[in-house]
């Protein structure tokens, strides 16, 4: 009893230290606002006002119909350009994308001899550039192909290609990133604040302090792992609730209850992590360095950046371990899927099984430390 005593007093110690740093709570309340806004919002997958130009060298009506049919908010208005100035535009990086069709084009077409029509693309854009051919070059064949609907040709496809999306039907960019968002700054701010909070201790002469009193070195990282959690956590329901589901409209299909165990499981780890790295560095400026490294690699790693399963085989074993990874993955089950606990247990006992691991060696290395300090 004497010891949850501690714990809860020493506790509220750290959160009074964290509601006096002014600079920290102005970091937590932009990264789970602004910054996530800004991740939705500020980058798209998805062709927005590309530049496009057309050099006409048939100038059908065929052609003329092709031009008609790039518009916005996907393309800017299509400007004409002469077949000798299409190099140089793309020089000086005036068009992303430019296509020459040939003279006799709606004739050959019209006599089955099947004629190229060239697409140049400006590459040094590159996922504009992937993206973007893919929807030029739906466009033109569907254009081509109800134009010659309603003259004297039939272009019957062999299939019917039938899309059907699931979990996000309009494609939604921020409905993704805006989740991918939260789960980041969960990682990063965790580790920072009790990371911070170690070090802030041994600077300012705090620790030595704590030496002195009956306190064992559990009960010091357990304060730090239940005030900072507790922080986060409500950084965490206030951004899902205000930001992701208020301003961006992003659907939550699964349990929100079931999500938030998920994530204070994880909190077990992060908490253990930010130990870590407090008890390993010697100044905030080395914390600092750390941190850069170790949150790059976990969200490089998570699968919430890039897919698991495009990562190379042996990488994928490894991250298997990962807590991070299987945070995304719950996540994304639960949020996105409507998930339950009979499809995210797995992701849960291993999140607690390398978060326990991961917290007595930190807790051990913590207490080593303080050992030293006396």
């Amino acid at each position: 009893m004497t010891s949850l005593l501690n714990i809860f007093w020493l506790g509220l110690k750290e959160l009074r230290s964290v509601s006096s740093d002014l600079v920290m709570l102005i970091f937590v309340v932009y990264s789970f606002t602004g910054a996530i806004y800004a991740q939705a919002t500020g980058s798209s997958s998805e062709v927005n006002n590309a530049s496009i130009a057309f050099a006409d060298e048939d100038n059908s009506a065929l052609s003329r119909q092709l031009e008609e049919a790039f518009y916005l908010p996907r393309f800017q208005t299509p400007e004409p350009i002469a077949v000798t100035d299409v190099e140089t535009a793309m020089d000086e990086g005036r068009f992303m994308f430019v296509v020459v069709i040939p003279p006799q084009f709606e004739a050959d077409l019209r006599a089955g001899r099947h004629p190229d029509i060239q697409l140049n693309i400006d590459a040094t854009a590159m996922q504009q550039a992937a993206i973007g051919g893919g929807y030029i070059k739906n466009i033109i064949s569907e254009r081509i192909s109800s134009f010659f609907r309603r003259t004297d040709a039939s272009a019957q496809p062999s299939i019917n290609l039938i899309i059907r999306r699931l979990f996000n039907p309009n494609g939604e960019t921020s409905w993704f990133a805006s989740v991918v968002g939260i789960i980041n700054q969960v990682t990063l701010l965790t580790v920072v604040l009790t990371g911070a909070a170690v070090i802030r201790e041994r600077e300012h002469g705090t620790l030595e302090h704590l030496l002195v009193m009956p306190l064992t070195a559990f009960e010091i990282a357990m304060a730090k792992v239940w005030a900072n959690s507790c922080v986060i956590l409500v950084a965490t329901a206030l951004s899902l609730y205000f930001i992701v589901m208020k301003v961006l409209h992003v659907p939550f299909s699964g349990s929100v209850s079931l999500w938030f165990f998920g994530v204070l499981l994880y909190l077990f780890f992060a908490t253990a992590l930010g130990i870590f790295l407090g008890t390993i560095s010697r100044s905030m400026a080395q914390f600092a360095l750390l941190i850069i490294f170790v949150n790059v690699m976990l969200q490089l790693l998570s699968g919430g950046s890039t897919p698991v399963e495009s990562q190379p085989v042996w990488l994928q074993y490894m991250t298997f371990f990962l807590p991070s990874r299987h945070f995304v993955s719950f996540s994304q089950k639960i949020i996105y899927r409507g998930g339950g606990l009979d499809a995210v247990w797995p992701q849960f006992a291993m999140v607690s099984v390398v978060g326990l691991a991961f917290f007595i060696y930190s807790l051990a290395l913590f207490r080593k430390s303080i050992a030293v300090t006396k």
